[in-house]
């Protein structure tokens, strides 16, 4: 499910109330990863097929983002962390570059997005202790167009879909055609 967070302008993108039933987008294909990918361009989410991903992730979810990180870096993407996170992957052997919270200094993860140079946000913030840096990264995000998995079953197939993409053309058939 995509929610189309950018027709509502200065709301922040936790899921309260207001924002249950705003909408969604199914993507239908032969596998997977192109369905996953159709969904997030039917919210006008596309996915990236080159550049950076910024990882941030609790310590419980390091283990898991692992082969995720692998993957994304086997694809060419250029690999930005908060601090906690760089220091995991780079010592289970791969490049991650630390950028800053933004309680934490500049250039941080919000200036890097308003300079055009995270393509995805993989974010999966716990306890209120993350509360102001994850809204200001949740708010540059939609304002920039940028897609974001809250959580890492959504970045494992945001990767899915990217190693669709580069796959194979996007195929479009009609109802008829699948159900026919």
């Amino acid at each position: 499910v995509a929610l189309p967070f950018v027709k509502f302008q200065g709301v922040d993108t936790l899921l309260g109330p207001e924002m249950k039933s705003t909408g969604e987008s199914m993507g239908v294909a032969g596998n997977f990863g192109w369905a996953f990918a159709k969904a997030q361009m039917g919210v006008g989410g596309e996915l990236p097929l080159e550049g950076a991903v910024f990882l941030s992730v609790n310590d419980n979810d390091k283990p898991t983002l692992l082969p995720i990180a692998r993957r994304l870096a086997a694809l060419g993407f250029r690999l930005l962390a908060t601090s906690g996170t760089a220091a995991y992957l780079n010592g289970q052997g791969l490049a991650a570059q630390a950028v800053f919270k933004v309680n934490e200094g500049r250039p941080n993860a919000v200036d890097y997005i308003l300079n055009g140079e995270i393509d995805l946000v993989v974010n999966t913030p716990l306890g209120k202790a993350s509360f102001f840096d994850e809204e200001a990264l949740r708010r540059a995000v939609v304002s920039h167009g940028i897609p974001y998995a809250t959580t890492l079953s959504a970045a494992s197939a945001a990767v899915e879909a990217i190693q669709a993409m580069r796959g194979e053309p996007v195929a479009v058939k009609s109802l008829q055609e699948w159900h026919g």
